[in-house]
């Protein structure tokens, strides 16, 4: 593509998109295709000031809005996104590369909070206890923080952006919103439908940027909080950096999910279940199953048998090719060779590669970043495939001899993010959901991702911070709790005293 052609995207400050200043661009991809398809301008310092200060200035009318109409904003914010549907998984699918039903399913999931954030004034009551002492009421009230920030990764540019936004904004903050140098159009155009449902300009600032964006966000007086999904180093820095600045923090990482395979399952359904959950979004996501872990040798042949032949009618291409394809190219040319990589590392220390996707190639779109879906067998802890998040259609099986070496294999694991189990066994199931030390568990479901009004976390290197995202969790997180203690004197009643009189 010609580089006039080339749009430019800017940020979206006070209300209004503005065209960024500061001389420096990051090219926006067609993942299909290989072609730059746009060129992002990175914020500069004094951009990210004048958002965070737009924004510390709007907040407290916005805070002073009662939450009735906060609320209000926030349905007529979910219908615009429902009517909107189809642009805005459009916009998705023309910088990730997924399908668009699953473009669909990325909105749906983020509007879905939205909905639960229209009933924020129940959850924002505080508390009252009447007549704790003698004449003595004690009350809670919930009150926002301020001016907040929300770092987003590539591989959902609606929902995560919404996980972040909707309770922030509801509960009375401001926010600042940095997506992924990736995907940046999504953002910008939930910002525009949120000014359209009423929320005020400068209540809502999306400042696109790199690293140095970042920084400033972790080290600004101003901003209180800070929510983060993406890989474990870089959730780990974001953390330590907003904690040490004494900042809210709320840092989402990697995974390394597991699905035990028990002998009693429905292989059919398991081997259905693995398909979407380990290559659905090219393996892109951070609840995708990457490892199986069938339970003994017979039924481990048994799901590697029923594995090759649904892997081998996959069907990988472009959005544009259909609502059939089955999954579309990974985000970036680097990301696609480091996935290879790991497939020639998991050959070279001795797995069995089942199916090969390293020389997938689709016609017309040979510099697209493709992936073919990957199978291994006779995986080990110590392979780089097992230990590290590939984040890409590579799914590694590591064969178990029992039940309790399946449960170590998952608790010793260093992620915690989610897992699943397949089995028609109730005790074994209720025994594995006990004892497994990962947030998110699912029995016979392989992608556990709780409904927006429960809430979304990892454990052990998956997660950093105290609360989890989306439901109550959001709205403890992005609020500060008062206690007021009152004693109100009743001296009143005997009618008015002229004189000074000292209380008792």
């Amino acid at each position: 593509m010609p580089e006039d052609s080339v749009k430019t995207i800017g940020h979206w400050i006070n209300g209004q998109e503005v065209a960024g200043s500061s001389g420096r661009f990051s090219d926006v991809f067609n993942p299909a295709t290989g072609e730059v398809q746009a060129r992002l301008a990175l914020a500069s310092g004094e951009e990210l000031e004048a958002a965070i200060q737009g924004a510390a200035a709007a907040q407290p009318k916005w805070a002073a809005t009662n939450p009735q109409r906060r609320a209000r904003v926030m349905m007529r914010f979910g219908d615009l996104i429902t009517r909107n549907m189809d642009a805005l998984a459009e916009l998705v699918s023309r910088e990730h590369g997924k399908t668009l039903p699953d473009a669909k399913g990325d909105v749906q999931r983020g509007l879905e909070v939205v909905e639960v954030c229209m009933g924020a004034p129940a959850m924002l009551k505080g508390e009252f206890t009447d007549n704790a002492g003698p004449g003595i009421d004690i009350y809670s009230m919930r009150q926002p923080l301020g001016v907040v920030a929300g770092i987003t990764p590539f591989n959902f540019p609606a929902m995560i952006p919404l996980w972040k936004m909707a309770p922030a904004l509801v509960a009375g903050n401001a926010m600042i919103l940095k997506p992924s140098e990736r995907t940046p159009s999504t953002a910008l155009m939930l910002a525009r439908l949120a000014q359209e449902a009423g929320l005020p300009d400068g209540v809502l600032q999306v400042v696109n940027g790199d690293k140095s964006v970042v920084d400033g966000i972790l080290d600004h007086e101003v901003i209180q909080a800070v929510g983060f999904v993406g890989s474990t180093p870089i959730a780990q820095y974001i953390y330590g950096r907003a904690a040490a600045n004494g900042k809210r923090a709320q840092c989402f990482g990697g995974a390394k999910n597991h699905m035990v395979i028990m002998p009693d399952a429905d292989l059919d359904k398991a081997a259905d279940a693995l398909i979407g959950a380990g290559f659905g979004a090219a393996g892109e996501r951070c609840m995708a199953v990457s490892v199986a872990v069938p339970v003994g040798e017979a039924t481990a042949d048994a799901l590697i048998e029923r594995l090759v032949p649904r892997i081998e009618k996959l069907k990988i291409g472009p959005y544009t090719a259909g609502d059939d394809v089955d999954f579309g190219p990974v985000i970036t040319s680097a990301a696609a060779e480091r996935i290879r990589g790991l497939i020639d590392s998991g050959v070279e220390q001795g797995a069995k590669l089942v199916v090969d996707g390293r020389g997938f190639k689709l016609q017309g779109y040979e510099n697209g970043f493709f992936v073919g879906p990957t199978l291994f067998d006779d995986v080990t802890r110590e392979m780089e495939i097992y230990k590290q998040e590939i984040f890409g259609p590579v799914l590694s099986t590591v064969r178990a001899r029992d039940y309790d070496e399946a449960l170590r294999l998952v608790i010793d694991n260093e992620y915690g993010n989610g897992t699943a189990i397949f089995t028609a066994d109730g005790d074994t199931a209720r025994d594995f959901a006990s004892r497994v030390n990962v947030g998110m568990v699912g029995i016979n479901f392989p992608i556990p991702v709780p409904l927006s009004y429960y809430t979304f976390g990892g454990w052990k290197k998956s997660a950093f911070g105290d609360l989890n995202q989306y439901g109550p969790d959001a709205l403890r997180f992005y609020t500060k709790t008062k206690t007021v203690t009152a004693r109100w004197f009743s001296g009143i009643k005997e009618g008015a005293a002229l004189n000074f009189k000292p209380l008792d």
